[in-house]
Protein backbone atom coordinates (compact mmCIF):
# COMPACT_ATOMS: atom_id res chain seq x y z
CA UNK A 1 0.00 0.00 0.00
CA UNK A 2 1.33 3.29 -0.85
CA UNK A 3 -0.33 6.98 0.53
CA UNK A 4 1.17 10.47 -0.09
CA UNK A 5 0.63 12.59 3.03
CA UNK A 6 1.81 15.57 5.09
CA UNK A 7 0.02 14.35 7.99
CA UNK A 8 1.60 12.52 10.30
CA UNK A 9 -0.85 10.72 11.86
CA UNK A 10 -2.57 9.42 8.89
CA UNK A 11 0.82 7.95 7.65
CA UNK A 12 1.12 5.80 10.56
CA UNK A 13 -2.27 4.85 10.30
CA UNK A 14 -2.00 3.85 6.73
CA UNK A 15 0.73 1.49 8.50
CA UNK A 16 -1.37 -0.03 11.08
CA UNK A 17 -4.24 -0.78 8.47
CA UNK A 18 -1.81 -2.34 6.06
CA UNK A 19 -0.02 -4.60 8.94
CA UNK A 20 -3.44 -5.01 10.84
CA UNK A 21 -2.57 -8.30 11.84
CA UNK A 22 -0.21 -9.99 14.65
CA UNK A 23 2.82 -13.16 14.02
CA UNK A 24 2.06 -15.36 16.33
CA UNK A 25 4.47 -18.56 17.44
CA UNK A 26 3.15 -22.17 17.37
CA UNK A 27 4.85 -25.61 18.37
CA UNK A 28 5.33 -27.53 15.48
CA UNK A 29 4.77 -31.25 15.36
CA UNK A 30 6.65 -34.33 13.86
CA UNK A 31 4.40 -37.79 12.94
CA UNK A 32 1.91 -38.74 14.65
CA UNK A 33 1.45 -34.94 16.49
CA UNK A 34 4.78 -35.81 18.25
CA UNK A 35 6.21 -33.12 20.16
CA UNK A 36 9.17 -31.31 18.90
CA UNK A 37 12.05 -28.24 19.91
CA UNK A 38 10.92 -26.07 17.39
CA UNK A 39 8.35 -23.35 16.46
CA UNK A 40 6.54 -21.58 13.87
CA UNK A 41 5.89 -18.18 12.88
CA UNK A 42 2.60 -17.53 11.42
CA UNK A 43 0.25 -14.33 10.36
CA UNK A 44 -3.22 -14.13 12.19
CA UNK A 45 -5.44 -13.07 9.33
CA UNK A 46 -4.88 -15.76 7.61
CA UNK A 47 -2.21 -18.23 9.38
CA UNK A 48 0.40 -18.06 6.14
CA UNK A 49 3.63 -19.50 7.83
CA UNK A 50 6.55 -16.49 7.79
CA UNK A 51 9.94 -17.30 7.05
CA UNK A 52 11.70 -19.94 5.88
CA UNK A 53 12.36 -21.85 8.85
CA UNK A 54 11.83 -22.64 12.36
CA UNK A 55 12.72 -20.50 15.59
CA UNK A 56 13.25 -21.14 19.20
CA UNK A 57 11.03 -21.59 22.47
CA UNK A 58 12.77 -18.30 23.21
CA UNK A 59 11.89 -16.25 19.99
CA UNK A 60 9.76 -13.47 20.62
CA UNK A 61 8.39 -11.89 17.57
CA UNK A 62 8.09 -8.30 16.75
CA UNK A 63 4.63 -6.94 16.25
CA UNK A 64 3.12 -3.71 14.25
CA UNK A 65 3.59 -1.48 17.27
CA UNK A 66 7.58 -2.33 17.08
CA UNK A 67 7.48 -0.89 13.26
CA UNK A 68 5.31 2.16 14.64
CA UNK A 69 8.06 2.97 16.71
CA UNK A 70 10.45 2.90 14.21
CA UNK A 71 8.64 5.27 11.98
CA UNK A 72 7.74 7.92 14.42
CA UNK A 73 11.55 7.83 15.52
CA UNK A 74 12.41 8.36 11.57
CA UNK A 75 9.80 10.82 10.76
CA UNK A 76 11.05 12.76 13.96
CA UNK A 77 14.20 12.47 13.34
CA UNK A 78 14.31 14.00 9.95
CA UNK A 79 11.55 16.64 10.87
CA UNK A 80 9.56 16.94 7.67
CA UNK A 81 6.40 15.92 6.32
CA UNK A 82 6.71 11.85 4.74
CA UNK A 83 5.25 10.02 2.57
CA UNK A 84 5.10 6.11 2.92
CA UNK A 85 5.05 2.90 1.40
CA UNK A 86 4.67 -0.41 2.93
CA UNK A 87 4.49 -4.27 2.36
CA UNK A 88 4.87 -7.23 4.13
CA UNK A 89 7.69 -10.04 2.65
CA UNK A 90 8.82 -12.20 5.30
CA UNK A 91 8.73 -9.67 7.36
CA UNK A 92 7.43 -5.42 7.54
CA UNK A 93 9.19 -3.22 4.88
CA UNK A 94 8.37 0.66 4.65
CA UNK A 95 9.48 3.40 2.83
CA UNK A 96 9.63 6.76 3.61
CA UNK A 97 9.68 9.84 1.34
CA UNK A 98 11.10 12.82 3.36
CA UNK A 99 10.49 16.27 1.67
CA UNK A 100 11.59 17.12 -1.90
CA UNK A 101 13.07 20.18 -0.74
CA UNK A 102 16.48 17.77 -0.16
CA UNK A 103 16.82 17.05 -3.58
CA UNK A 104 19.96 16.96 -5.13
CA UNK A 105 20.83 17.82 -9.03
CA UNK A 106 23.04 15.37 -11.04
CA UNK A 107 23.45 16.10 -14.33
CA UNK A 108 21.69 18.83 -15.53
CA UNK A 109 18.35 19.49 -14.09
CA UNK A 110 16.86 16.59 -15.74
CA UNK A 111 18.39 14.05 -13.21
CA UNK A 112 18.02 14.25 -9.71
CA UNK A 113 18.00 12.15 -6.47
CA UNK A 114 15.77 12.12 -3.49
CA UNK A 115 16.64 10.80 0.04
CA UNK A 116 14.11 7.63 0.69
CA UNK A 117 14.56 5.83 3.91
CA UNK A 118 13.86 2.00 4.06
CA UNK A 119 12.72 0.22 7.20
CA UNK A 120 13.23 -3.51 6.90
CA UNK A 121 11.92 -5.83 10.29
CA UNK A 122 12.34 -9.27 9.17
CA UNK A 123 11.76 -12.57 10.92
CA UNK A 124 14.83 -13.79 10.36
CA UNK A 125 16.75 -13.33 13.48
CA UNK A 126 18.90 -10.55 12.29
CA UNK A 127 18.96 -6.78 13.71
CA UNK A 128 16.43 -4.14 12.06
CA UNK A 129 17.74 -2.34 9.08
CA UNK A 130 17.31 0.65 8.16
CA UNK A 131 18.96 2.29 5.59
CA UNK A 132 19.11 5.98 3.22
CA UNK A 133 18.90 5.14 0.03
CA UNK A 134 17.07 7.46 -2.83
CA UNK A 135 14.91 7.82 -5.56
CA UNK A 136 15.92 8.75 -8.88
CA UNK A 137 13.21 10.65 -10.94
CA UNK A 138 14.61 10.48 -14.32
CA UNK A 139 13.71 6.39 -14.43
CA UNK A 140 11.39 5.98 -11.35
CA UNK A 141 14.35 3.94 -9.53
CA UNK A 142 14.41 3.00 -5.90
CA UNK A 143 17.89 2.21 -4.40
CA UNK A 144 20.10 2.05 -2.29
CA UNK A 145 23.78 1.81 -2.02
CA UNK A 146 25.02 -1.00 0.33
CA UNK A 147 28.68 0.26 -0.04
CA UNK A 148 28.02 3.63 1.72
CA UNK A 149 28.31 2.42 5.44
CA UNK A 150 26.90 5.44 6.86
CA UNK A 151 24.05 5.63 5.38
CA UNK A 152 23.04 2.18 7.28
CA UNK A 153 21.85 1.30 10.99
CA UNK A 154 21.16 -1.67 13.10
CA UNK A 155 18.47 -2.04 15.47
CA UNK A 156 18.35 -4.76 18.24
CA UNK A 157 15.93 -6.76 16.98
CA UNK A 158 13.40 -6.93 19.98
CA UNK A 159 9.89 -6.52 21.37
CA UNK A 160 8.62 -3.40 22.90
CA UNK A 161 11.10 -0.94 20.63
CA UNK A 162 8.53 2.30 21.82
CA UNK A 163 10.57 2.23 25.34
CA UNK A 164 13.94 3.32 23.23
CA UNK A 165 12.18 5.58 21.25
CA UNK A 166 14.95 8.45 22.18
CA UNK A 167 17.78 6.04 21.31
CA UNK A 168 16.38 4.91 18.21
CA UNK A 169 15.48 8.80 17.10
CA UNK A 170 19.66 9.06 17.35
CA UNK A 171 20.28 6.48 15.01
CA UNK A 172 17.61 7.94 12.32
CA UNK A 173 19.26 11.22 13.03
CA UNK A 174 22.52 9.29 12.22
CA UNK A 175 21.08 8.61 8.51
CA UNK A 176 19.15 11.84 7.95
CA UNK A 177 23.00 13.54 8.84
CA UNK A 178 24.45 10.96 5.65
CA UNK A 179 22.10 12.52 2.88
CA UNK A 180 25.26 14.73 2.05
CA UNK A 181 27.58 11.82 2.20
CA UNK A 182 25.49 9.48 -0.74
CA UNK A 183 24.86 12.20 -2.74
CA UNK A 184 28.70 13.08 -2.87
CA UNK A 185 28.78 9.30 -3.92
CA UNK A 186 26.82 9.75 -6.75
CA UNK A 187 28.21 12.46 -8.07
CA UNK A 188 31.26 11.07 -8.20
CA UNK A 189 29.91 8.12 -9.80
CA UNK A 190 28.51 10.21 -12.58
CA UNK A 191 31.72 12.04 -13.47
CA UNK A 192 33.36 8.36 -13.76
CA UNK A 193 33.12 6.99 -17.18
CA UNK A 194 32.80 3.44 -18.10
CA UNK A 195 33.21 1.17 -21.03
CA UNK A 196 29.21 -0.16 -21.16
CA UNK A 197 29.99 -3.31 -22.76
CA UNK A 198 33.11 -4.31 -20.17
CA UNK A 199 30.43 -3.60 -17.47
CA UNK A 200 28.14 -5.95 -18.30
CA UNK A 201 30.52 -8.28 -19.17
CA UNK A 202 31.91 -8.08 -15.49
CA UNK A 203 28.50 -8.39 -14.26
CA UNK A 204 26.93 -10.99 -16.37
CA UNK A 205 29.16 -12.74 -18.13
CA UNK A 206 29.87 -13.22 -21.98
CA UNK A 207 27.31 -14.87 -23.74
CA UNK A 208 27.65 -18.36 -24.26
CA UNK A 209 29.03 -19.59 -27.60
CA UNK A 210 26.75 -21.96 -28.51
CA UNK A 211 23.13 -21.01 -29.86
CA UNK A 212 20.58 -21.46 -27.28
CA UNK A 213 18.01 -20.43 -24.63
CA UNK A 214 21.16 -19.18 -22.53
CA UNK A 215 22.83 -17.17 -25.37
CA UNK A 216 19.42 -15.40 -26.39
CA UNK A 217 18.74 -14.78 -22.48
CA UNK A 218 21.77 -13.03 -22.11
CA UNK A 219 21.31 -11.02 -25.79
CA UNK A 220 17.88 -9.67 -24.69
CA UNK A 221 19.11 -8.85 -21.40
CA UNK A 222 21.80 -6.79 -22.73
CA UNK A 223 19.68 -5.12 -25.41
CA UNK A 224 17.12 -4.21 -22.58
CA UNK A 225 19.62 -2.69 -20.27
CA UNK A 226 21.28 -0.44 -22.87
CA UNK A 227 18.03 0.97 -24.54
CA UNK A 228 17.06 2.27 -20.85
CA UNK A 229 20.58 3.67 -20.43
CA UNK A 230 19.94 5.46 -24.30
CA UNK A 231 16.44 6.21 -23.24
CA UNK A 232 17.43 7.71 -20.18
CA UNK A 233 20.05 9.41 -21.82
CA UNK A 234 17.82 11.22 -24.56
CA UNK A 235 15.25 11.90 -21.11
CA UNK A 236 18.06 13.81 -19.12
CA UNK A 237 19.90 15.69 -22.10
CA UNK A 238 22.99 13.60 -22.68
CA UNK A 239 25.23 13.43 -25.59
CA UNK A 240 24.44 10.36 -27.91
CA UNK A 241 25.50 7.00 -26.60
CA UNK A 242 28.56 5.80 -28.00
CA UNK A 243 29.60 2.95 -26.09
CA UNK A 244 30.34 4.43 -22.95
CA UNK A 245 28.40 6.04 -20.05
CA UNK A 246 29.00 7.20 -16.35
CA UNK A 247 29.18 4.62 -14.08
CA UNK A 248 25.69 6.49 -12.40
CA UNK A 249 24.30 5.31 -15.55
CA UNK A 250 25.66 1.99 -16.11
CA UNK A 251 23.82 1.27 -12.55
CA UNK A 252 20.69 2.86 -13.11
CA UNK A 253 20.46 0.54 -15.82
CA UNK A 254 21.40 -2.44 -14.52
CA UNK A 255 19.20 -1.68 -11.23
CA UNK A 256 16.28 -0.54 -13.15
CA UNK A 257 16.27 -2.91 -15.35
CA UNK A 258 16.08 -5.73 -12.32
CA UNK A 259 13.46 -4.01 -10.55
CA UNK A 260 11.04 -3.13 -13.60
CA UNK A 261 11.87 -5.13 -16.46
CA UNK A 262 13.22 -8.63 -14.96
CA UNK A 263 10.58 -11.53 -14.76
CA UNK A 264 9.58 -12.29 -11.10
CA UNK A 265 7.15 -14.90 -9.69
CA UNK A 266 4.00 -14.44 -8.45
CA UNK A 267 3.56 -10.95 -9.66
CA UNK A 268 4.97 -8.72 -6.79
CA UNK A 269 3.69 -5.60 -6.84
CA UNK A 270 5.97 -2.12 -7.06
CA UNK A 271 7.41 -1.88 -3.56
CA UNK A 272 8.48 -5.80 -3.23
CA UNK A 273 9.87 -4.83 -6.61
CA UNK A 274 12.25 -2.83 -4.94
CA UNK A 275 12.62 -4.96 -2.19
CA UNK A 276 13.57 -8.19 -4.17
CA UNK A 277 15.93 -5.78 -6.45
CA UNK A 278 17.86 -4.22 -3.80
CA UNK A 279 18.99 -7.96 -2.36
CA UNK A 280 19.75 -9.05 -6.12
CA UNK A 281 23.27 -10.36 -6.85
CA UNK A 282 23.72 -8.58 -10.31
CA UNK A 283 22.48 -5.26 -8.79
CA UNK A 284 25.02 -5.58 -5.91
CA UNK A 285 27.88 -6.55 -8.47
CA UNK A 286 26.13 -3.34 -10.55
CA UNK A 287 26.80 -1.18 -7.64
CA UNK A 288 30.68 -2.40 -6.78
CA UNK A 289 31.65 -1.99 -9.97
CA UNK A 290 30.15 1.83 -10.86
CA UNK A 291 31.96 2.19 -7.39
CA UNK A 292 35.43 0.62 -8.15
CA UNK A 293 35.71 2.68 -11.56
CA UNK A 294 36.01 5.56 -9.25
CA UNK A 295 39.77 5.01 -8.47
CA UNK A 296 40.43 4.17 -12.13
Amino acid sequence: MSVETADRGLALNVIKSEFDFEVNKFPLSGPDNMKTPFYGLFRSDNMSAIGGGSVSKIYVPHQTDDVLALVESAIEAFDCPMNVDCGFNAGHYVNLAPTNDQRRAIFKSNDNIFPRVYIRAGYDGKSFQASLGFYRDACSNLSMLRSVNACHVSIRHTSGLRSQMESLIQQFSLLKESWSTLASVVEHMQSSTVDVADFLTTIYGEPSEVEGRSRTVHKNRTRAIINRMVKEGFRTGRDRFTGQASAWEAFNAVQGYVQHDSSRKGDPNTFDRVILASNDAAVRKAEATALASLSV
